[in-house]
């Protein structure tokens, strides 16, 4: 190998060699290849440290240079010392001494740059020696042999036992020894530490000998605890805490398994604080991370298994699903590997440890851990023992011993509970975590909610304030502090049975005695609170864990099984099965079957019946169920159609009605919910309401009652529940009691009842808006029917004293709580007469007097103590003004009576016995029964049949008393300060109509009422006009009806009839019930009855013509709502004739007329409206069937006029007329002739523009008054003569005041008035006062004035009857212009007249005193025909108003019955001379009113225009005719002034040739009867001039004629 190192660098070393040494050592250095460099640099010293050996460079120099390139390089110093080490062996071997010492110096030079231990590891001990590095060299060399041989030679340890086997055994003995005697841990301690120092022991591993031997004994806890306590003093504070969590490493493969006893140890080790968790949980697996993804993969896998049960899965595919299902199920079983956080968990909860277990826990999703079941039952055993001491105090049943459990040997373990308190510091803590997973222990289930009965029972009673949502607890004497703490503890409990209760009961296996045992807790809350629970359970509870979502899931399959196979058949299996589902799971169950309900209502009875193996916590869940099911917000409460109650919720009601009576359910929430939709405004739920009360109660509403059923609801109780309901509802007692207490104990009585009656009449304001009117009515009929049925069980059930605490007085009813009159008297009877039998029961007991007539005075005395006030109470409901016609007494007294206290129904209680004997004597028939039932049977019928025959006995005694009492009051019932007609009105409208529509059973007491107010000879009232106005336009009555309302009217209507119609059947009972009495008086002044007159009496055969009338005026009225086309109209027209079939039509012409318009509706609605149809076609029926009964009309009422007087008495062309007796003179009728017609003449341009519909009337006679179409008249002494001197303004006052509007009668007035003049005269003045009710109230005053004064002025001029009659008739037209009636009846007429080809005289208002010829028969005829020819009675002008006369004026009366002191010859004398008069009057007239005539003339003609156009139109829409306008034009005489003035003249002679061909057509008649010829020249004569004066003198002239007439 070449020299680094050339000589030359040594020679010339100061100059030059010393750097180019340098130069080649930075060069080698920085080399990149390092193997090179390095052996370079290695050479490159040895060569400069071999010169300096050699001699060839001093030491110094050479040490210079060195120290210069030692920094080249980090491992120099190591290269140098490897340098030194090869030429120590070098010169050590050569004999030249100088070379070694020349080494020596170099090295000694060098020691600054290689350190000491650097060189003593390289180096010769000689050479080491030399240098003074270490002092001896042969001591050096037996130290490194020494180390040499115990590094290679002497055997390792490694801590094993049988390294050290004595010290060990010596060790585990001395831990293993009997530890029983005085050995304590300090004395074993000093032992184990002579062992270790004498066997040289390893402390870590005596520590982990002496946690085994602890493993192995964990009985010495009280030992081994503070041995490790002690010992680890000498330890580090880690160790004891690796060498566990080195133990648990151990056991993590995943074959391994740890032990329950290192459990144990760990855990008593953290509970001592000798270790922290959070140091031991980092070496325990699973980690967090991976226990969180199990527990979404639970959830995950619930919800699949949620989604496989609600798919439809085909059966094909089924059978392949469930073998996989398995096949995963057994994968699934492999076990899992070790989780030794939930091992620990577990021992830590055993050994007492809750501060750490918690701590776990919380580490953990919720509910992870206790959902393994070891946990939860550990976890349940502690809760076991700390509540051991409380629980054996207040919870242990009477006469249960249980098995006590002792407490825990620990110190540490959470105190046991002596109070509620300390219960909630920690057990309700523990329970929160145990969650629904209490499941795992049904006994510690059992024992918290004992502990929670007896803390409600503790804490005394729990008052609910529902406004603050705020639970008071009273107990006696307690500080705000207490209170607040039981407040808390309250909340607290209802916390652990919503989240730990009621989860761990669905998780349990249909354990019934759980679920009892809770209802015992559950009674105690309010229900408010339960619902609370309940809805958290069903809505929210299910959703929290996994294994509930399974669960919910499974219980739904189930239900689903069930309910497919639920039938009637199976009731009983069925019910078992759902018995059993429910224990666990009732939320889930009944919603499902309560939805199942609503979609078939077919399923409601099975359903109810098979849910008799349920608990009552159940039922009560039950009740929730349906309440949440009733409000569910996403229902729509209306079919599609928003015509009907949507079929859910009629399920749901009926359901309700049904499972409430049949099963213990708690009322409470279902009562409240029904009043909160009230407060709302919601009348829907009222559905639920009315069926409970009904199915509980036996209280049934309904419209379809049968007469016999109606008549035994007028009984008593008895005879109700046997013969008044279409079911037989038995044992309603115990269902009717608990309706009873719920109402009561949440005060829910009165607040329904008053609700009700205020939505009543909100129904439509509120509820109506965009409804159909179908709906609307329903609603409305709903809530009134629930109304009257909830009054009726109030008024039944209640005793007198809770009634009356509860039900306030009428006008507090009234006045504040505003509920309408006829609902708050519908409230209040029951008390009054509950009242009145209590004081009744008080007198009779007070004086035990025993004769009948002292039990009546007592009675009385009894009802005037009690109805006094009331009496006083009513008059603030009405204006003062109403009880100036009827009293207070009178008032209250027909609103306070039921049918109870009129009638006795004895059919009604025969026809029940007599079924009692009928069943009994089929019991004795009857083979098969048993003896004993047999036997039992009879006792109930015997004991029934008693019961009944006491009850009607009771009741006849009581009615005995009531009409007694009646008797006596009637004297101060009517007033009539201002007259008969007005009392009347008053009683209609404040008493019958709101009462007959009330209920089946009031419509029947009105008509009963009206019945016997006519009886008992009450002073002032008019029975005629009482069944005048009830029949006579039942129009308005019958539109404004709901259907319920119509059905009762109906009723209302029939009864009426039915008394008429006895009255009508036979001139004996007339006579003998009506003949004498003040009711049938033609005298309609309210004047004391004397009942000696019997000429002011109404005579039999004017009765019969009064009700033939009536049966007219009910025809036209049906017409009428028949042609509409008015859904309601239609709908219950029809509903009230149905009702009314029994007693009309019996007139056959009048029961053709409506046989032919139903016709018409049954095949117009057929399509369009079905249930019209199906009404229509009902009552189509019925009618037909009733037709062989029906009779002709002369049958019905005699038209021939009585002998005795020749005045007939019959109307020629229509329907009634009856003349009335009267006793008053010519000059009376005359007199009020002049006035009537003088003002009606008036009046007539006022009536030009009138609007058609005439609200009110006003009449000019001051004693006349007309109410609803009939106008009643007041019977006129001579002495009214003075009367008529008033000013014209009173009079008006008075009308206005008594007289509502006339319409239908009028048109039928006076049409025939050519027949002779004073029936001309009659029907002038007739008119007249008609045209003046027709005429609306003028504002303008004045004018009234005006002509008033000009009537009295001109009183004593008189005019031709002639001239009058034409007058008359012509104003008679022209006043029927505004009303469509009217129009109709002068179409009906001249449509008449064409088709007769002969222009009969139509029917006048009445008969002249001739007898009556061929005129009344061809009229009859007439009549008859026009009846048959479709014509409409509602519109007939042919048609007399009968009682109209009755209660018009008394020129009727003088008509009919004249007075035999004037005879006819005398009559025309004074009518010649009246003829001549008028004549000279009527011409020096004109001139001067001629310009009025004009423009009075255009006037007409613009509205005559009109009217025959509008006429047939009209009678094409009502007859379904076409008829032209010829029939406009071919009208009679009395029509003809209609036509314009244009017209007029045109057709002047035309017209005057009719009318003198019908006058002479009628004269000759009355001629062939009579046989006066004079007299029918007299006739001829005047209708002729009649005639002239028509055409040619215009309406003005007319004018003067009539007013000058009206001066006679």
């Amino acid at each position: 190998m070449a020299a680094l190192l050339p000589a030359e660098w040594i020679k010339n070393w100061e100059k030059g060699g010393k750097s180019e040494f340098v130069q080649l050592c930075r060069a080698l250095s920085e080399n990149k290849n390092h193997d090179v460099g390095f052996r370079d640099i290695q050479q490159a010293l040895y060569e400069l440290a071999y010169h300096v050996v050699r001699g060839n460079l001093k030491h110094d120099q050479a040490s210079n240079v060195l120290g210069d390139v030692i920094e080249f390089r980090e491992d120099m110093p190591s290269i140098l010392a490897d340098v030194f080490c090869i030429l120590d062996i070098e010169t050590s071997c050569l004999e030249e001494k100088n070379k070694r010492d020349h080494f020596t110096q170099l090295v000694l030079a060098c020691l600054y740059l290689v350190s000491d231990t650097v060189l003593k590891e390289r180096l010769d001990p000689e050479t080491l020696e030399s240098l003074g590095l270490i002092k001896q060299s042969q001591q050096f060399n037996q130290k490194s042999v020494k180390i040499k041989t115990k590094l290679f030679y002497k055997q390792q340890k490694f801590n094993l036992l049988r390294e050290e086997n004595e010290g060990y055994a010596k060790l585990i003995a001395e831990l293993g020894q009997d530890l029983s005697g005085n050995i304590t841990s300090d004395l074993i301690l000093e032992n184990i530490k002579s062992l270790i120092g004498c066997f040289n022991l390893d402390p870590n591993r005596v520590l982990d000998i002496i946690l085994e031997v602890y493993e192995c004994r964990p009985e010495y806890d009280d030992f081994f605890v503070p041995l490790i306590e002690s010992y680890m003093y000498m330890c580090e504070p880690q160790t004891l805490c690796h060498i566990l969590g080195f133990k648990f490493k151990f056991y993590q493969d995943p074959s391994g398994e740890t032990p329950s006893s290192l459990y144990r140890v760990a855990a008593v080790l953290l509970q001592h604080n000798l270790i922290d968790l959070e140091d031991l949980y980092v070496h325990l697996l699973p980690g967090d991370n991976a226990i969180i993804e199990e527990h979404k993969r639970e959830i995950v896998e619930a919800k699949q298994i949620v989604r496989k049960l609600t798919m439809v899965v085909l059966s094909s595919e089924k059978t392949e699903e469930k073998e996989k299902e398995k096949e995963k199920e057994e994968e699934k079983t492999e076990k899992p590997p070790d989780n030794q956080k939930l091992g620990l968990l577990e021992a830590l909860l055993k050994i007492g440890d809750w501060h750490h277990a918690q701590s776990i826990m919380d580490q953990m999703p919720p509910f992870y851990s206790t959902s393994h079941k070891p946990i939860a039952i550990a976890l349940c055993q502690l809760v076991h023992v700390t509540i051991e001491p409380l629980y054996r105090r207040v919870g242990v049943p009477k006469g249960a011993k249980g098995s006590p459990i002792s407490s825990l040997p620990n110190k540490r373990a959470p105190k046991q509970a002596e109070s509620f308190e300390e219960l909630r510091k920690e057990v309700f803590n523990m329970l929160c975590y145990l969650g629904p997973h209490l499941s795992h222990d049904p006994i510690l289930f059992a024992k918290v909610v004992r502990l929670g009965k007896a803390f409600m029972k503790e804490v005394g009673t729990v008052k609910k304030f529902v406004s603050d949502r705020v639970v008071k607890f009273q107990s006696d004497g307690s500080k705000q502090e207490d209170k607040e703490k039981m407040e808390t503890l309250f909340s607290c409990l209802l916390s652990i049975t919503d989240q730990v209760l009621l989860p761990s009961l669905s998780l349990m296996d249909c354990n019934a005695c759980m679920s009892e045992e809770l209802w015992g807790m559950f009674k105690t809350f309010p229900y408010q609170y339960r619902y609370r629970l309940y809805g958290q359970w069903k809505n929210e509870t299910y959703n929290s864990h996994p294994l509930l979502v399974k669960v919910k899931a499974q219980t739904i399959d189930r239900a689903k099984y069930i309910m497919k196979r639920l039938t009637k058949e199976n009731v009983k299996p069925s019910g078992r099965q759902i018995g059993k589902l429910s224990h666990s799971n009732p939320t889930i169950l009944f919603d499902y079957i309560l939805s199942q309900i609503q979609k078939y209502d077919n399923l409601i009875t099975p359903v109810v019946d098979s849910l008799k193996y349920l608990t009552s916590l159940n039922y009560d869940v039950l009740a929730y169920c349906i309440i949440e099911a009733l409000a569910n917000p996403e229902k729509e409460r209306m079919k599609h159609d928003d015509t009907t109650i949507s079929s859910w919720l009629q399920s749901l009601a009926s359901f309700c009605g049904a499972v409430f009576r049949k099963y213990p359910i708690e009322l409470a929430g279902l009562l409240q919910y029904v009043a909160n939709q009230l407060k709302a405004g919601k009348s829907f739920d009222l559905l639920i309401l009315k069926e409970v009360v009904q199915k509980m109660a036996g209280i049934e509403i309904t419209e379809e009652m049968t007469m016999e059923q109606l008549e035994a609801m007028t009984g008593g109780e008895q005879l109700k529940a046997e013969g008044g309901y279409f079911g037989q509802i038995r044992n309603t007692k115990k269902s009717s009691q608990r309706l009873k207490d719920a109402l009561l104990d949440h005060d829910l009585a009165l607040p329904l009842c008053l609700l009700m009656a205020q939505q009543r009449n909100g129904v439509i304001f509120q509820e109506g808006g965009e409804k159909h009117l179908k709906l609307v009515g329903k609603l409305y009929d709903q809530c009134h029917d629930t109304l009257v049925q909830f009054g009726g069980f109030l008024a039944s059930n209640l005793s007198t004293e809770d009634y009356i605490k509860r039900v306030p007085s009428i006008d507090v009813l009234c006045n504040e709580f505003h509920t309408p009159h006829d609902a708050a008297f519908f409230l209040s009877r029951p008390m009054y007469a509950h009242h009145i039998s209590s004081k009744y029961d008080e007198l009779k007991k007070a004086e035990k007097g025993n004769k009948q007539q002292h039990k009546v005075h007592k009675y009385i005395t009894s009802c005037e103590l009690v109805m006094a006030p009331v009496h006083e109470a009513v008059i603030s409901l009405h204006l003062p003004k109403v009880w100036d016609d009827i009293s207070p007494q009178f008032y209250a007294t027909f609103w306070s009576l039921t049918m109870y206290d009129l009638a006795v129904p004895h059919s009604s209680y025969d026809r029940e016995v007599n079924k009692l004997k009928v069943q009994m004597k089929a019991i004795d028939d009857n083979q098969e029964m048993p003896p004993n039932k047999k036997k039992k049977e009879k006792e109930r019928c015997t004991a029934l049949q008693d019961k009944l025959l006491e009850e009607e006995k009771k009741q006849l005694e009581h009615v005995q008393r009531v009409l007694q009492r009646l008797k006596l009051e009637k004297d101060n019932w009517l007033l009539a300060k201002s007259t008969k007609n007005e009392t009347i009105t008053k009683f209609l409208q404040l008493c019958i109509f709101p009462r007959c529509i009330f209920s089946a059973i009031d419509a029947v007491y009105c008509a009963h009422f009206v019945e016997l107010v006519h009886q008992q000879k009450t002073p002032n009232f008019s029975t005629l006009l009482c069944y005048d106005r009830v029949f006579s336009d039942i129009i308005y009555t019958v539109a404004s009806c709901t259907e319920n309302e119509a059905s009762r009217y109906g009723r209302f209507l029939c009864c009426m009839l039915e008394t008429v119609t006895r009255w009508h059947s036979d001139r004996v009972i007339y006579e003998k019930e009506c003949g004498n009495y003040p009711g049938f008086l033609t005298i309609l002044r309210a004047t004391g009855f004397d009942g000696g007159n019997k000429a002011d009496q109404l005579d039999y055969e004017n009765f019969r013509h009064v009700v033939h009338k009536w049966h007219y005026k009910l025809t036209k009225a049906s017409v009428h709502c028949l042609e509409t086309g008015e859904y309601t109209h239609i709908r219950n027209i029809l509903i009230v004739l149905t009702k009314i079939l029994p007693w009309y039509p019996k007139v056959l012409n009048l029961g053709q007329a409506l046989e032919r318009r139903v016709h018409k509706i049954c095949q117009e609605e057929k399509e369009k409206r079905p249930d019209l149809y199906a009404l229509a076609m009902g009552y189509s029926g019925q009618l037909k069937s009733r037709k062989p009964f029906m009779i002709p009309e002369n049958e019905f009422h005699h038209k021939d006029p009585p002998a005795r007087n020749a005045v007939p008495a019959t109307v020629q062309n229509g329907p009634g007329g009856a003349g009335m007796p009267t006793s008053l003179t010519i000059n009376t009728v005359r007199l009020e002739e002049g006035t009537t017609e003088e003002t009606a003449d008036k009046l007539k341009e006022k009536s030009q523009g009138v609007v058609k519909v005439i609200n009110k009337t006003v009449n000019a006679t001051p004693k006349v008054t007309t109410s609803n179409g009939n106008s009643a008249s007041n019977s006129k002494i001579i002495k009214e003569k003075d009367d008529k001197e008033k000013s014209g303004k009173e009079k008006d006052k008075e009308k206005k005041d008594k007289t509502p509007a006339a319409t239908p009668e009028m048109k039928a007035l006076g049409k025939d008035g050519k027949d002779k003049p004073k029936e001309e005269r009659a029907n002038k003045e007739e008119k007249a006062r008609e045209i003046k009710e027709k005429t609306p109230k003028s504002d303008k005053e004045k004018e009234k004035v005006k002509k008033e004064e000009k009537a009295s002025k001109e009183e004593k001029s008189k005019t031709v009857v002639t001239i009058i009659e034409s007058k008359s008739t012509a104003e008679k037209e022209r006043e029927k212009e505004p009303s469509r009636e009217r129009d109709l009846a002068k179409e009906m007429k001249s449509k008449e007249n064409a088709k007769g080809g002969e222009k009969v005289p139509v029917a006048g208002s009445l008969k002249s005193p001739v007898p009556r010829s061929e005129t009344s028969e061809s009229e009859r005829e007439q009549k008859r025909r026009k009846v048959d020819t479709h014509s409409s009675p509602s519109h007939s002008s042919t048609v007399k108003d009968n009682l109209n006369e009755l209660k018009e004026s008394s020129a009727k009366h003088y008509i009919n019955h004249t007075t035999p002191t004037l005879s006819k010859s005398k009559e025309r004398e004074v009518e010649k001379k009246d003829l001549d008069k008028s004549r000279e009057r009527s011409r020096e007239r004109e001139k001067k009113d001629e310009k009025d005539r004009k423009d009075r003339k255009r006037d007409h003609s613009n509205s005559d225009r009109e009217v025959p156009q509008d006429s047939t139109k009209r009678r094409k829409e009502e007859n379904g005719t076409t008829g032209s306008s010829k029939h406009s034009k071919s009208e009679s005489p009395s029509d003809s002034p209609r036509l314009n003035e244009k017209e007029k003249e045109k057709n002047k002679s035309k017209s005057s040739g009719k009318e003198k061909g019908d006058s002479i057509k009628a004269e000759k008649m009355e001629k062939s009867s009579s046989g006066s010829k004079k007299e029918s020249r007299h006739d001829k004569e005047k209708a002729e001039k009649k005639e002239k004066r028509d055409s040619t003198g215009g309406k003005e002239e007319k004018k003067h004629h009539k007013s000058s007439d009206k001066h006679r």
